[in-house]
């Protein structure tokens, strides 16, 4: 006999992860499902997540939303890069774009060219082949696919906005396609007493709300994976040991650039967000090496704008759970998991695990296959995201604080240490092949943060000294002059999406 088909989805827990949630289940399986969103206006979330990578514009095309009205009604900006300012040493600074160095030639990595004339006295960096490293110095921003009528590829772009906003707007999208909330707070969860599901959860008001299947979107607090079902906690304090937060709003920029900013600190960094109303800064320290008064004092003094608020603190656990799908509950966003904001991944993770679970959501409770390559999967990419981070902290030169020399000191995995190990030999870049981060990625922070590579890929050795001085020249004038003929990051808001 066949088990009875899934009819009801219900979501715990409001904010970015339950409101994406709720709208990519109504937009894609909403004529199979009911679909309720229970949260509470008394519990606040973190709200801090204002910046993001380009995989977002996928979700939004999935939703069918219109990409300039998003960044109107969430006061958006665009995002090229992030540029990390005092990280491989003090003084340093670099910018991971979205983009690609120069142009690729006959299967070759540019920078493989690039590191040949390097070696043999070449003036210019890596990032002055980088089209959106030169359009983020002259705060320029368009839409441009290709460069011209070469292969290069153009503007690649993510937002900054609004995180608030954002919960709110996807909550209007996700309650037209007819996703019910409920207001409360859950008191009970009630459980199958043979398979173990949860069926139903009471709130504070005594209304029973009973489902097939739920996701648990209640943050850090996890109350459904972490307190009820007792799924464990991996903590990976040891590579990210970083475990607080401050966060504060200051005044806008005057010069609205397209980047993100992370600014490494003694005991951490502090990120910059430019929206077009306001900036969000905060400060991610651990509070071993620093105390929450010390932090606080330090992000101030960093900020470029007046502060609007005063600084509000948050502490976290960097890991994950050791299953994210349990039972008939998976969870999404902060229950899962966390991974600091460093490289602006928190808001991936979300849509990338709700993509994973509509792909794999069961027609019944017979789950177990969907159930384990889901876990498999959201396993994978946890980690492959954590060893990226912890390069930052890793692949440095400092050892001005005490922090900084743990960070460059530690043992990490060894997934990551032998792609260290390969780029400082040749350049190579030991990449898996569904790693969120392209090669490209992995380039610019090695680089980035701690010099040459002993040699180059002998492949790059194919043309002659002319031809690689003549092909490096017409890339960077190239680039030059495809930025020339864009508008500013200003200009392109104004014309295009201008927040009320």
């Amino acid at each position: 006999m066949n088990a009875p088909h899934l009819q009801k989805l219900v979501i715990v827990g409001g904010g970015t992860a339950g409101w994406i949630t709720a709208a990519a289940f109504s937009r894609l399986l909403g004529r199979n499902l009911s679909i309720e969103l229970v949260e509470s206006e008394a519990i606040g979330t973190v709200g801090v997540g204002e910046a993001t990578i380009p995989q977002i514009i996928r979700l939004n095309a999935i939703l069918g939303l219109d990409e300039y009205d998003f960044v109107k009604q969430t006061k958006g900006t665009f995002k090229l890069g992030i540029e990390f300012v005092d990280w491989g040493r003090v003084g340093s600074s670099y910018l991971h774009t979205f983009g690609d160095a120069g142009l690729n030639l006959a299967s070759v990595p540019f920078h493989q060219y690039w590191r040949r004339a390097a070696a043999n006295g070449h003036e210019h960096d890596l990032w002055q082949y980088s089209l959106h490293k030169h359009a983020a110095d002259c705060a320029k921003f368009g839409k441009m696919d290709r460069v011209g009528n070469t292969a290069m590829t153009g503007l690649a772009y993510a937002y900054h906005f609004d995180a608030g906003l954002y919960a709110q707007y996807l909550r209007a999208f996700a309650e037209q396609h007819g996703v019910k909330r409920s207001e409360g707070i859950v008191q009970t969860v009630s459980r199958n007493s043979e398979s173990g599901d949860i069926t139903s959860i009471t709130l504070d008001s005594g209304n029973e709300v009973s489902g097939d299947f739920f996701v648990d979107c209640t943050g850090f607090r996890a109350l459904l994976m972490g307190q009820e079902l007792g799924v464990g906690y991996q903590d990976w304090s040891k590579w990210l040991p970083c475990n607080s937060a401050q966060a504060v709003p200051s005044e806008r920029l005057e010069n609205l650039v397209p980047y993100t900013r992370a600014t490494a600190k003694s005991a951490g960094w502090q990120w910059r967000i430019p929206l077009q109303h306001r900036t969000g800064n905060g400060h991610v320290y651990c509070n071993d090496f620093v105390s929450d008064d010390e932090a606080g004092d330090t992000l101030l003094a960093g900020l470029d704008t007046k502060p609007l608020a005063d600084p509000r603190p948050i502490r976290f656990t960097t890991g994950r759970r050791d299953q994210f799908w349990a039972h008939n509950c998976v969870s999404i966003g902060l229950s899962g998991g966390f991974l600091e904001p460093l490289e602006s991944t928190s808001i991936h993770l979300i849509q990338s695990h709700v993509s994973r679970l509509i792909q794999l959501f069961p027609q019944s409770a017979n789950c177990s296959a969907e159930r384990e390559e889901y876990n498999r999967r959201c396993r994978d990419e946890f980690e492959q995201i954590r060893d990226f981070i912890i390069l930052h902290y890793n692949q440095t030169e400092r050892e001005d604080s005490e922090f900084w020399r743990y960070c460059k000191n530690m043992e990490v995995p060894d997934s990551l240490r032998q792609k260290q190990q390969l780029f400082a030999s040749s350049g190579r870049v030991g990449r898996d092949a569904d790693d969120l981060f392209r090669e490209a990625s992995w380039v610019q922070v090695m680089f980035g943060q701690k010099g040459m590579p002993s040699s180059h890929d002998p492949m790059a050795d194919g043309i002659s000294d002319a031809q690689l001085t003549e092909f490096l020249s017409n890339v960077r004038k190239l680039i030059e002059k495809s930025v020339d003929g864009l508008p500013t990051h200003e200009q392109f808001i104004e014309q295009h999406c201008k927040a009320d």
